[in-house]
């Protein structure tokens, strides 16, 4: 009786070890994801129920989302942001410009003075500032330099022509974002940025990828470039170094890659800054030749990108 006494107790033991393990894996892990969820998600034609399917199939923890408005419809723009996060009984702030919205199933307890960044108050007692972003769409340089007509955008042809016209078209946003990302960052908090940033990474169009031909020319994009000397990181480049073998395309499921009228890039992104550790990153779309995590049908233009990150034991 004895010994299986002491058998009982060891398995019960057991359980709780694991059943602890367990509980402080989930406390020191976060998913952070981004998505554009195509005007409001009514682009595509399906029912909101399909990106809920998305952050769900992601298992994503705080989500920053872009396009959350619908279409205006008699002075009316539907939050679908708002309506999502219903479905999933989630926390939601909105962002205040009819664009942005950012989804949790954390507690969220502040944001900064202009609402780019959300502070969030994790189970583990742990603080996390969200900075979600949706730079402007136009001009868009790739098509400029690509001679890709969009939105009447004048051609360009150097790499010089493609920093100062990107400079131009989203330097402000770039810096008041980044202006209130240093007003936090002596907290004892990590801090994520997300976000549809409509121009590729200065990681991406590198002399190698356009000896390859995947890029006409060598640029240092300056939105990120900006983001990455704040000393934030690029977690889709922290999992997967090599821009050729991993090119991470979130532009576009909506056009084949040798579509003459397109040009597909990575424009999606999760940057992070100071303790986390990248432990994974995928891309989420349409098939499983394009992404990681497969929803179908696919229900936006823009694929999303979900990043695990791990944080040290206090």
């Amino acid at each position: 009786m004895r010994a299986v006494g002491q058998k009982s107790g060891n398995y019960l033991i057991a359980i709780f070890l694991t059943l602890f393990t367990v509980s402080a894996d989930a406390a020191n892990t976060l998913r952070v994801m981004t998505l554009n969820i195509w005007v409001g998600g009514e682009s595509s034609g399906q029912p909101l129920s399909q990106i809920v399917k998305i952050i769900e199939q992601s298992h994503a923890d705080i989500v920053g989302l872009q396009e959350t408005h619908g279409a205006d419809k008699n002075g009316v723009k539907n939050d679908a942001a708002q309506a999502i996060a219903a479905q999933l009984g989630w926390s939601y702030f909105n962002q205040d410009d009819e664009d942005r919205g950012v989804i949790s199933r954390y507690k969220i307890v502040g944001h900064t003075p202009k609402k780019w960044g959300v502070l969030f108050e994790l189970p583990s007692d742990r603080c996390v500032w969200l900075f979600n972003a949706h730079f402007i769409y136009t001009p868009y340089q790739p098509y400029q330099l690509l001679k890709i007509p969009y939105n009447d955008a004048p051609f360009i042809a150097t790499a010089a022509q493609a920093i100062d016209a990107a400079r131009s078209a989203r330097g402000k946003q770039v810096g008041e974002m980044l202006a209130e990302v240093t007003a936090v960052r002596s907290a004892n908090c990590a801090i994520f940025v997300t976000g549809d940033f409509n121009e590729p990474s200065v990681l991406d169009w590198t002399d190698a990828v356009a000896a390859a031909g995947r890029c006409p020319i060598a640029v240092r994009w300056p939105t990120t470039a900006a983001i990455l000397d704040a000393g934030f990181e690029d977690s889709y480049r922290a999992a997967h170094p090599d821009a050729l073998t991993a090119p991470g395309y979130t532009w576009t499921p909506t056009t084949t890659v040798t579509d003459p009228n397109d040009h597909h890039d990575r424009i999606d992104f999760v940057l992070f800054r100071g303790r986390p550790k990248v432990e994974s990153v995928e891309v989420v779309g349409e098939d499983a030749n394009h992404a990681d995590i497969v929803v179908t049908p696919y229900p936006s233009d823009h694929r999303g990108v979900v990043a695990t990150f791990s944080f040290d034991v206090q």
